[in-house]
């Protein structure tokens, strides 16, 4: 436990939170990207101790979140079909899409299965030459790498029947978005650290510099957090608009050269649409040409699918930071975890389950 409670010292933690109260003379909102980052700052009541000048606001740093609602129905259609075995992360099987979920087609008699590697399905896929097995690939930068090796391995071994539904998205293009919203309420950002360990932060520098914004590679454990608000804290201070990298322990500014010489040989950069937000141009990876025979959308034909978000779900609201789950009509009534309305209430990285976990109910 050495490198995982050093990073939890209540003495250090204290000192580090005085340096931010030193530090703060006006108020500043502060997005922390990753979905991970914001269920750690729940659970350990960060947001509870820092000075009332500080806001910490939501990103779209949660992948199953942003997934559109018609790649979850493309989902559906594919499980439920009897030559399938689809195969997926445990927190996608109960992301609602129009009508359904992936739990009711498995209740219905799809062979839907979790695994825990998308290596698994490269197995299963092997082992069922009669199925034509799914993965669904859903993911940031961080999870791309090994989705990638599944497509490369299936072909390395000429297997036919299995494939990729892929629904990866990109931290930087996401983080410019929001910055060019005319609505933009962000001053700075907590850059999520494992996409850095992948990606380097190369492609922060710029938008840190055109839109006047500090970004800080953060780690997901309280000093970490704590550390990168004190950092974007006194760039804001002092009119600075760097990115900085305190998480160098695990991120390298260059990222993973061998992850990423990977990703570049399996996927290309596109347009993607994320769900609540809308499309941002060169915002995912899609497989490239030569991958295209694992490619299930195009095996399976659903390329043109379009359905339209539940109005009452304001997820999409919340994901780019203008509105917290606690001021949503429906948060804690109408959608719980138990009978949710959007993706962001069930995901274990969504910040509407993060506020119901931890008992952030009342506005703020």
């Amino acid at each position: 436990m050495k490198y995982l409670e050093e990073y939890r010292n209540p003495e250090i933690a204290k000192r580090i939170l005085d340096e931010i109260h030193a530090a703060t003379t006006k108020p500043w909102v502060i997005m922390e990207i990753c979905g991970g980052q914001t269920h750690a700052i729940m659970k350990n009541g960060i947001d509870q101790i820092l000075p009332a000048e500080i806001e910490l606001v939501h990103g779209p740093g949660c992948p199953v979140c942003v997934t559109p609602l018609e790649k979850i129905d493309r989902a559906l259609e594919i499980a439920a079909r009897d030559d399938v075995i689809f195969t997926s992360f445990g927190d996608m099987l109960r992301v609602p899409g129009s009508e359904k979920d992936l739990f009711m087609v498995k209740s219905e008699g799809g062979d839907v299965r979790i695994v825990y590697s998308p290596l698994d399905a490269v197995k299963i896929a092997r082992e069922n030459p009669d199925k034509k097995v799914v993965f669904f690939a859903v993911g940031f930068e961080t999870t791309a790498p090994i989705n990638a090796m599944a497509a490369f391995q299936a072909k390395r071994e000429g297997l036919k029947n299995f494939s990729l539904l892929a629904s990866h998205v990109l931290v930087p293009p996401a983080m410019r978005a929001l910055l060019s919203s005319p609505e933009n309420r962000v001053q700075g950002y907590l850059a999520a650290g494992h996409v850095c360990t992948i990606m380097g932060i190369e492609e922060y520098v710029p938008i840190a510099a055109e839109f006047k914004v500090p970004i800080v590679v953060t780690g997901f454990e309280p000093l970490d957090i704590l550390e990168g608000i004190l950092q974007v804290v006194i760039q804001l201070e002092n009119g600075q608009f760097e990115v900085k990298n305190p998480y160098s322990r695990v991120a390298r500014n260059e990222g993973n050269p061998a992850a990423r010489k990977l990703l570049q040989d399996v996927f290309i950069v596109s347009n993607r649409k994320w769900r609540g937000i809308g499309e941002i141009p060169m915002s995912g990876f899609s497989l490239r040409d030569e991958y295209s025979d694992y490619d299930a959308e195009k095996i399976f034909g659903l390329g043109d699918l379009e359905v339209e978000e539940p109005e009452e779900c304001i997820s999409g609201i919340i994901l780019q930071g203008l509105k917290k789950p606690n001021e949503c009509p429906a948060f804690g009534t109408a959608c719980t975890p138990q009978n949710p309305l959007g993706a962001t209430m069930v995901s274990s990285e969504g910040a509407c389950s993060a506020y119901y976990t931890y008992a952030r109910h009342g506005k703020k």
